[in-house]
């Protein structure tokens, strides 16, 4: 699926479940002391191919999940998802965070790490085999995860596209 063909996707027409993938403290130096505040990255899925991230900060925790949860909303992406599994092999990258993604057979799970699982399970992937190179930043371990399922194609729409059946293109 190239980056042309995804399309955004209205938040209030699905019912959306989210987890929140890593919550960090973070200070501001000034003159009084430290001022905390607080950074989340959520990520939110209808479990059937549509799938979302988003970052919020505010003074509170509960804040920022909200604040995170309304911008996930509004960065849905739909992504194949074959058979339980991703339809192929994808390599995604953003800033230092490599991911891997590989299909696996049926009852393998969801080999992966923290942040690649959120993704990967918010997306209704129930199969896969994942490997996080570089950065194991949250942030940037969940835009190269999206960026590899942006890259997957359709298996429906390939066999369209190739004038053959499904079969065919799986086997050669």
């Amino acid at each position: 699926m190239s980056k042309q063909n995804i399309k955004a996707i209205k938040a209030s027409e699905i019912e959306l479940q989210e987890k929140v993938v890593a919550i960090k403290r973070v200070a501001k130096v000034v003159k009084g002391g430290r001022r905390f505040s607080f950074s989340a990255i959520v990520v939110v899925g209808d479990g059937n191919g549509v799938v979302g991230y988003g970052l919020g900060k505010a003074n509170e925790v509960t804040d920022s999940i909200t604040k995170g949860i309304d911008d996930a909303k509004k960065n849905l992406v739909r992504v194949p998802v074959f058979k339980g599994t991703v339809p192929h092999d994808a390599i995604g990258k953003f800033g230092g965070g490599h991911v891997l993604l590989k299909p696996a057979s049926t009852g393998t799970g969801v080999i992966a790490g923290g942040a690649m699982r959120a993704v990967l399970e918010s997306a209704g992937v129930h199969d896969v085999l994942a490997k996080s190179k570089g950065s194991s930043n949250p942030h940037n371990v969940v835009k190269a995860t999206f960026d590899a399922l942006s890259q997957m194609r359709d298996p429906y729409a390939v066999a369209r596209q190739r004038g053959v059946e499904l079969s065919k293109v799986f086997n050669g």
